[in-house]
């Protein structure tokens, strides 16, 4: 007869077997519930399964580059999914977990040290000659190789670069009488400038705000490394330099009233929308965001006076700074043709033809890779039409762009650096416990991970 933990362990094991069939079910479901991919028009060819996240008139885009690749040769065709962005990530593993993952698959989250890390990805320099792994790291941007290197080696080729400057409404300044042409050299006279735009009612709430930093992680890499040394591959999270920048981000809303901006923020739209964007409704003169915005403005509100302007760095900061992100290609361990996934990345990103992938860049108002792609006659051409993109073209060549840092935990940091900015900017605990408390946390995650077997 089993013993009393015996039992338990016995009950446990069969608990744990339900759950995990459960689990399996669900996203089994998941996987089978999805829509198929088109039907095939080449079926003499080697097929690429390609999966995306993309969807309505950005899963046109993807659809027209996938065809442009089919007809410029006669041996691959790609085969193009959309999968919900909700369940990418998890019927990605299932899928690898299954011994069936796509060929190539692009992504945006931030995936590329964990997958990396386990095993998941295949080193993309290893389908390059020594000479062209050193011609890709000479000459492409170099936010560009800090998203998708890990450890020294390429797992993700960058398809479209994010980076983020200020808008500026006009018409908000003439209302002012103020000019662009002396818009603030440094954060802190930006402030300033920015509070005589500031917009109150009679009982003093506010209805527009002239300028109010938002989101931390877009401001640590001008006063200092940010949250990662990237000479010296190590974290810093609660230093000197990131205590400035969270002060930074405090001292205005203390001064409005921390009620105050809570209650204004909290009536305003602040996800990837159109025309319901705080900038577009009017809630802000001046609005820290990405390029995409300028094709959006372009579409939604055409007739709307704006300007673009690089955030000035703080006093004695690092010019040309700024959080990045971006789109990215991987190809994970297990793909059934992994040189032609890789021709369908260097035909998308431009590392063979600069010229012809820069009309693809335009498709999606995206930034390129390279200088090489900046520079081409059609980009240069869709940077003519929408003149405010040249901002964001500018800030490419700098190296003070930084993505999150590229640790395998990097999910659970991001998680952790956004509840310290909103615990210190909502007023809940001073900049100082909120950066000590960061460091507790991810000090513990990091213990954790070794307790399991991991390097870090």
């Amino acid at each position: 007869m089993a013993n009393n933990g015996e039992k338990d362990a016995s009950t446990w094991s069969r608990a744990a077997l339900w759950i995990t069939l459960l689990l399996a079910a669900a996203g089994l479901v998941v996987v089978f519930a999805l829509p198929g991919p088109p039907p095939r028009k080449h079926l003499e060819r080697i097929p690429i399964q390609f999966w995306h996240m993309w969807t309505a008139e950005w899963k046109d885009v993807v659809d027209r580059i996938v065809d442009r690749f089919n007809e410029s040769q006669d041996m691959y065709e790609v085969i193009a999914l959309s999968v919900p962005m909700t369940s990418a990530d998890s019927k990605f593993l299932l899928a690898v977990a299954g011994g069936s993952p796509p060929d190539v698959m692009a992504q945006w989250n931030p995936v590329i040290p964990k997958w990396a890390e386990n095993g998941l990805l295949i080193k993309l320099n290893e389908f390059m000659s020594p000479e062209q792994w050193a011609e890709f790291q000479q000459t492409v941007y170099p936010a560009v190789k800090k998203i998708g290197m890990y450890k020294g080696d390429l797992y993700g080729v960058t398809t479209g670069l994010n980076a983020f400057a200020c808008y500026v409404r006009m018409d908000y300044l003439r209302e002012a009488t103020m000019s662009l042409s002396d818009f603030p050299d440094t954060l802190e006279a930006l402030v300033e400038w920015g509070s005589k735009l500031h917009k109150f009612d009679d009982k003093g709430n506010l209805q527009r705000v002239g300028y109010l930093p938002a989101f931390y992680h877009y401001y640590t890499s001008g006063f200092g490394n940010g949250f990662y040394n990237w000479t010296e591959n190590k974290l810093t999270l609660n230093t000197p330099d990131n205590l400035r920048a969270l002060n930074f981000m405090v001292d205005e809303r203390k001064r409005l009233g921390f009620a105050n901006v809570i209650r204004f923020e909290s009536g305003l739209a602040i996800g990837l929308g159109n025309m319901d964007w705080p900038f577009i409704t009017g809630a802000y003169t001046i609005l820290v965001d990405g390029q995409w915005r300028v094709e959006q403005l372009a579409r939604y509100a055409p007739n709307l006076d704006y300007a673009t302007v690089p955030i000035p760095p703080p006093k004695n900061g690092r010019p040309h700074f700024g959080f990045t992100n971006g789109n990215f290609m991987i190809i994970p361990k297990g793909a059934r043709e992994p040189e032609g996934a890789w021709e369908f990345i260097k035909f998308w990103s431009g590392l063979e033809n600069p010229q012809r992938a820069a009309e693809f860049y335009t498709w999606g108002g995206w930034l390129p890779l390279s200088p090489a792609i900046a520079e081409a006659p059609m980009y240069r051409e869709y940077v003519s039409a929408h003149p405010q993109f040249q901002t964001f073209l500018d800030l490419l060549p700098s190296e003070n762009l930084d993505p999150m840092p590229p640790v395998p935990y990097q999910v659970f940091l991001f998680d952790r650096i956004v509840r310290a900015d909103e615990a210190a900017t909502r007023g809940v605990l001073p900049p100082q416990q909120a950066l000590e408390r960061l460091e507790k946390e991810v000090a513990q995650e990091i213990q954790s991970r070794k307790e399991f077997g991991y390097a870090d």
